[in-house]
C-alpha cells in the first residue's frame, strides 16, 4: 500500500530535477509509504540519465515514464494514472522543498480534514536578478494563515496535496487535466475550479513551502509583460469555458468591454507615472498587457507556451 504518490513532470531540466529528487529523499516523515512518479515530457528524453541514477537510490519507490508528446496535461494525466497512493502530491521540477515539507502537508490535511492542501511557492532569485525585480515582488504569491479555506483563485499545481479519489472524480473522457490546455497552460486552473464547484474542501498550509528558481532570463520587463499578456488570455479562455453555453455570449461581451475600459485606464496611468514613478508605471503596464491578452482571445489564436522559453 502507498500512502502518498509524489508526481513530477519534467521538461529539459535534469539538474533541477536532481535537486528536487535529492530533497525528496531527505524528507523527515515517518510511517508514510512514498511513491515517486516522474514523467519526462521531453521528446529527447533529457532526464533519462538522471532518472537512472536516482533509480539506484530510490529503488522500487521510483516510477519513471517517457512521454515524447510535449503536453503538460498529458504528462500530468500519465503521472496520475501511474500513481498508487491514496494521496497525490504535485510539485514542479524547478522547485525543491525543505525537509519538513511532506510532514507539514500531511499534518495540515489531518488537522483540517481537507480534500486538497495548497502550500507556498517561494521565489529564489539568481544572483544577477535586478533589484527592481526583487523589490517589485513580481514572482511573489499571496500567503495565508494555516487552515485558511481557499477557493480556485489561490489554487495551482506547483505545491499541492490532493486526495486521489477526488482527482479521479473530475476526469472527463478519462482525462483529469484537459489536454486542450496542455500546450498553453491553464489546465490546473480549470481542474481546481471544477473541484471548487464540486465542493472539495481546499485549505492552505503556510508551513510547507517549496522554493522555486527564478532564472535570469525571466527577470526582465519583456518576460513579465509577456506573462501578463498570456495570463489575460488564459483567464478569458477558462472563464468562458466554465460559463454555461447559454450565458457565454453575454459574459464574453461584458468581459471584453471591461477589459477595454481597464486597458484605457491603465494606459493613462502609465503615461502619468512613467517619469516620476517608473515602478508603479510598470505595474500598470502589466495590467494593460493582461487586458490586451484578454481581448486577444477573441482573435481565436492561443499561443503555445509550454515547452518554449516563454513557459512559466
Amino acid at each position: 500500500m502507498v500512502d502518498i504518490s509524489i508526481c513530477i513532470c519534467t521538461f529539459k531540466r535534469p539538474q533541477l530535477l536532481a535537486r528536487l529528487l535529492n530533497a525528496i529523499r531527505m524528507q523527515d516523515v515517518q510511517d508514510v509509504t512514498l511513491q515517486l512518479v516522474v514523467v519526462d515530457n521531453d521528446p529527447a528524453h533529457s532526464a533519462q540519465s538522471e532518472l537512472q541514477k536516482q533509480a539506484a537510490l530510490f529503488g522500487e519507490r521510483l516510477t519513471f515514464i517517457h512521454l515524447p508528446v510535449s503536453n503538460i496535461s498529458l504528462a500530468r494525466n500519465a503521472a496520475i494514472s501511474a500513481a498508487q497512493g491514496e494521496w497525490i502530491c504535485m510539485v514542479d521540477d524547478d522547485e525543491y522543498p525543505q525537509s519538513s515539507w511532506l510532514r507539514e502537508l500531511r499534518n495540515a490535511q489531518r488537522s483540517y480534514q481537507a480534500d486538497v492542501v495548497f502550500a507556498p511557492v517561494v521565489p529564489e532569485y539568481d544572483a544577477s536578478t535586478p533589484e527592481w525585480v526583487r523589490r517589485g515582488g513580481y514572482f511573489e504569491r499571496r500567503r495565508l494563515p494555516n487552515g485558511t479555506v481557499i477557493d480556485h483563485h489561490d489554487a495551482r499545481s506547483g505545491n499541492v496535496l490532493v486526495r486521489r479519489s477526488v482527482l479521479l472524480a473530475q476526469a472527463q473522457n478519462g482525462a483529469v487535466f484537459d489536454p486542450a490546455f496542455g500546450r498553453t497552460g491553464g489546465e490546473d486552473s480549470v481542474l481546481f475550479r471544477r473541484l471548487d464547484i464540486a465542493g472539495a474542501k481546499m485549505i492552505w498550509c503556510d508551513d510547507a513551502p517549496v522554493f522555486e528558481s527564478v532564472p535570469s532570463e525571466r527577470a526582465t520587463r519583456k518576460w513579465l509583460l509577456q506573462r501578463s499578456f498570456r495570463t489575460g488570455q488564459l483567464f478569458m479562455r477558462t472563464e468562458l469555458l466554465m460559463t454555461p453555453a447559454a450565458q457565454r455570449p453575454l459574459r464574453a461581451c461584458w468581459l471584453g468591454l471591461r477589459a477595454i475600459v481597464q486597458a484605457l485606464i491603465g494606459m493613462l496611468c502609465v503615461a502619468l507615472l512613467f517619469l516620476f514613478a517608473p515602478q508603479r508605471a510598470f505595474r500598470w503596464a502589466r495590467i494593460v498587457a493582461s487586458q490586451f491578452g484578454k481581448l486577444n482571445h477573441f482573435a481565436g489564436k492561443v499561443p503555445e507556451a509550454y515547452g518554449s522559453a516563454e513557459s512559466s
